[in-house]
């Protein structure tokens, strides 16, 4: 992570970054309105969701270290940037310098005052995975805290995406969001067990999935459930790199 106060010179260099890069998805004005306003539509057990690019300007961002509800770090912000977002419309920008990229997360945080006013949230933190997790006995016990959890009323029985909720699921801006199908393949957000584990605690802002940092306390739950989506998402056809 970098440190210090943002300088005007970086703002601009992201500025030049972002109307080269970013704005034909995200928009002059960072809200997601640019010249391709529809990154993608999703299809899965016959609902079709029409897939935006992120608005900056709320501030709201799903893929983090932190808790649910804080801003994430710029490590957070940096690996996103540079890795990209696999199964969606965010590519990877390896190919441009990381001056450059943290120039352009610079500049991000201009579109919402949240930057002005708040500090990023303290980073959650993982310990690598038990030995026990993807274990047969350690799914099991998943599957349990999976249906004490209710995750099958947006995920399913089978993880498919198909809960009776499945179909009445809104992102914060009001628009039809499709629970994950685990059996489809790899979460975005990184689908190790500590990436999978990140996602249960942190929860996906701006989404319905929400963090079970409270509501599952266990450690051990945390990582039996880790296993059993592990298993569902074992053999998914169109596994892709993190």
């Amino acid at each position: 992570m970098w440190s210090g106060d943002t300088l005007a010179q970086d703002v601009e260099r992201g500025k030049a970054v972002y109307d080269s890069r970013c704005v034909i998805c995200h928009g002059d004005q960072g809200d997601g309105k640019g010249l391709i306003g529809i990154v993608h539509r999703a299809q899965q057990n016959g609902m079709v969701v029409t897939i935006y690019p992120r608005d900056f300007t709320a501030g709201v961002y799903k893929f983090r270290s932190t808790p649910s509800g804080d801003l994430p770090t710029d490590d957070d912000l940096m690996r996103i940037v540079t890795e990209g977002i696999s199964r969606s419309g965010m590519p990877s920008h390896t190919d441009i310098s990381e001056a450059d990229r943290q120039a352009v997360i610079a500049y991000i945080k201009t579109f919402s005052k949240r930057w002005a006013e708040e500090e990023p949230g303290t980073p959650l933190v993982i310990e690598a995975a038990p030995a026990a997790v993807g274990s047969g006995e350690s799914s099991g016990r998943g599957k349990d805290v999976y249906a004490t959890m209710q995750c099958s009323k947006c995920h399913g029985d089978t993880g498919k995406g198909d809960g009776p909720s499945s179909a009445d699921l809104e992102d914060s801006w009001g628009d039809k969001i499709l629970p994950f199908d685990f059996t489809s393949g790899p979460l975005k957000g990184g689908s190790t067990p500590e990436m999978v584990y990140r996602t249960f605690m942190t929860g996906l802002d701006g989404t319905p999935m929400p963090s079970y940092q409270d509501a599952l306390p266990e450690e051990q739950a945390r990582w039996d459930l880790v296993s059993y989506c592990l298993e569902l998402m074992a053999g998914a056809p169109g596994d892709t790199d993190q």
